[in-house]
């Protein structure tokens, strides 16, 4: 490197860390405020949510680490039937047990730290929104160099959903670190085949996506779908070994899924109940249904700019461009299956795509850029800055000035003034 690219290239680096140090701020939980001294201060600067309740599904999680807490590890086969005797005889669903990795990331949190339960799954998905940052500034440099790492850094850093998953005990966030892990790894293992790093990666994030939530199997498919695709498209190489990991590591999330639940009818009948119970709840008709096309138009809602460039960057693609190729297969495959879920469409299953939504978006926008004569590296950065500003806004009017919990349509256009309640 000369001096000149030496110099650059520190300036890239203070603002990718001050970015990130903006994120990592914007995800900090309201009540580590108030358990932090050296927060404290800083609280007035944090944007609190409006939502301060304890959501439905965030008081079964907290029931699940106590239960933990209470009677250990070996009482998970306990546990998991005690939901099935409790959910047979119920109307309404309730998230199982079998979501392991999140509640045992919670109980091992309040066991090292002392924190109130429900407080240590918020503080997880705190920490996970943090990791998914991190990763996602490491996969875009990976990708395509230290701009574009200082690109997706603002526009992850101040995304609504990513910011909303923050600051509440759901899982979806926890669920987008692994299903963004996996997809690296892939690429990884498709650039470098038949490394045991890579593949070990590859194989301890599927059996961890696995453990984590059900909605692995959209995941699933979707790296299926890219392994297909790359005899095509050739991102790298697809060797016997990526496609044993490929199968292994979900297998043996399975197994350990067999084994803490007491045994496989355990196991499906958990499963079993999940659905045919969701399919039938009156509030999944109510907020889960609608066209296939329905995370477009809440997408369209939360998070418009992005969304009309990546779809601009659909239209421009071709076979040089491996990224975003890469990045659109694994939206529309995962996409196509999530989208006929009945009764099951909430934009909290999509956080997953905030990453490679926003790639796509910035590809589109530098297409756009890149004919300008003059300061196109300018236009570009501030392009990018007054995007991010304008999702941080987004996040304010959803989030923070209306107490926005469950990011379903009907409460994104109450938030946003489309639908007004009558006096």
């Amino acid at each position: 490197m000369t001096e000149t690219q030496r110099r650059v290239r520190k300036v890239e680096i203070v603002f990718l860390v001050i970015i990130f140090a903006i994120g990592a701020f914007l995800r900090i939980t309201p009540h580590a405020f108030s358990s932090g001294a050296s927060l404290h201060s800083l609280a007035p600067l944090h944007p609190q949510p409006g939502w301060d309740r304890v959501g439905f599904d965030e008081g079964l999680y907290r029931e699940y680490v106590n239960g933990l807490n209470k009677d250990g590890l070996s009482s998970y086969p306990d546990m998991v039937q005690a939901y099935i005797d409790a959910q047979s005889k119920m109307t309404n669903p309730i998230l199982p047990p079998v979501r392991f990795l999140y509640i045992f990331t919670g109980y091992v949190w309040h066991s090292l730290f002392g924190v109130e339960t429900l407080e240590s799954l918020r503080q997880i998905a705190s920490l996970f929104s943090v990791l998914t940052l991190a990763l996602a500034i490491g996969f875009a440099w990976r990708l395509r160099g230290p701009k574009w790492g200082c690109a997706i850094a603002a526009l992850m850093a101040f995304a609504p959903t990513q910011l909303h998953m923050s600051q509440h005990a759901l899982i979806d966030g926890f669920f987008t670190f692994w299903a963004l892990l996996a997809l690296w790894m892939l690429w990884e293992n498709f650039a470098v085949p038949d490394d045991w790093r890579r593949l070990a990666g590859l194989g301890i994030s599927l059996t961890l996506l696995v453990l984590t939530k059900e909605n692995s199997f959209f995941v699933g498919l979707a790296i299926v779908a890219l392994i297909i695709a790359n005899h095509w498209l050739r991102f790298g190489t697809t060797t016997r070994s990526l496609l044993l990991v490929t199968v292994a590591g979900p297998l043996l999330g399975v197994v350990l899924l067999v084994f803490l639940s007491g045994g496989l009818g355990n196991l499906i009948g958990t499963y079993h109940l999940l659905v045919t119970k969701a399919s039938a709840a009156q509030y999944a008709i109510l907020t889960g249904d609608g066209p296939r096309y329905r995370y477009l138009v809440d997408l369209m809602l939360v998070s418009p700019i992005i969304l009309v460039l990546a779809i601009g960057a659909a239209f421009k693609l071709n076979r040089a461009m491996k990224p975003e190729l890469y990045f659109a297969i694994f939206i529309a495959a995962s996409y196509l299956v999530m989208c006929n879920v009945k009764y099951g469409m909430n934009l909290r299953y999509a956080n997953m795509w905030d990453l490679p939504l926003r790639f796509l978006a910035l590809s589109c926008l530098f297409s756009l850029v890149q004919p300008i004569a003059r300061y196109p590296t300018l236009i570009f950065a501030i392009a990018v800055a007054l995007i991010a500003g304008f999702e941080f806004h987004q996040y304010i009017v959803l989030a923070v000035r209306y107490p926005l919990y469950e990011l379903i349509t009907h409460d994104i256009l109450q938030a946003l003034r489309i639908l007004k309640t009558p006096y």
